[in-house]
This record gives structure tokens, sequence and C-alpha cells, in this order.
């Protein structure tokens, strides 16, 4: 593995880290479960989605060459949830004007998961 092929990662992390600092007063707060199918949660889907797919692209060349391409997916999954679960703790204690909580680290690992899951399907469909 290189870091040339981890630039698309790194920088989007980079993006998450970024935007997840930026004090959030016009962003509206989410009290219940039942409202946590909000925008906001869709784009925190959405954007760890992307990091695991990211990630899993940076070391394509590792992935396709393995036996154990679904281990290698759940570590990916695992290391993208806990840089969700990292940037939620960041809001909550440090960034000033954004509080974490966990539903929106639920949505960050349930993108996580979506991203793995959805490199996975792509490069297993052509083997089947």
């Amino acid at each position: 593995m290189t870091i040339r092929k981890q630039w698309p990662a790194i920088i989007w992390a980079l993006l998450i880290l970024i935007v997840t600092g930026i004090p959030g007063t016009q962003i509206p707060k989410i009290p219940t479960f039942l409202e946590w199918l909000s925008p906001d949660k869709i784009v925190h889907v959405f954007i760890f989605g992307i990091l695991s797919y990211l990630i899993l692209y940076g070391n394509g060349s590792q992935y396709l060459k393995s036996k154990h391409r679904s281990y290698i997916v759940f570590i990916v999954v695992l290391i993208s949830a806990a840089y969700g679960l990292i940037t939620e703790l960041l809001q909550y204690y440090v960034f000033v004007g954004r509080s974490g909580n966990a539903f929106d680290f639920y949505a960050n690992a349930l993108g996580a998961l979506a991203g793995g899951v959805a490199y996975f399907l792509q490069h297993t469909k052509n083997k089947v």
C-alpha cells in the first residue's frame, strides 16, 4: 500500500474533521430517536459511507489479492465507525458551538457499514 493511493480517503477524512468542527448554531437539534432519519442523519450516513469506500478503494490492490476480503471490509468499517465516534466526541467536548450525540454516531456507523458493503458487493459480483 502506498500513501499515494490513500490520498482520496485522507482528504475526505480531513474534510469530515473540518466540517464537523465548524460551529453549528444553525443546525437544528434532533431530540428523539423517531426523528433520526432527518436530513442531518442522511448526511452522516453519506459522508461515512464515502469514507469507508475510499479507504477500501485506496487498498484495492491488496483487497483484490486477499482471500479474506470480508475481514478487510470489517476492519475498514470499524476504522470508519471509530473515526465517526471520534468526531462526535470532539463535537461534544472540544469544538465550540457543536454538540455530538449518540444518534449521529449511529448514523456514522451505519454509513461506514454501507460504504463497506457497497465496495464488497461491487467487487464480488464479478467473481460469482
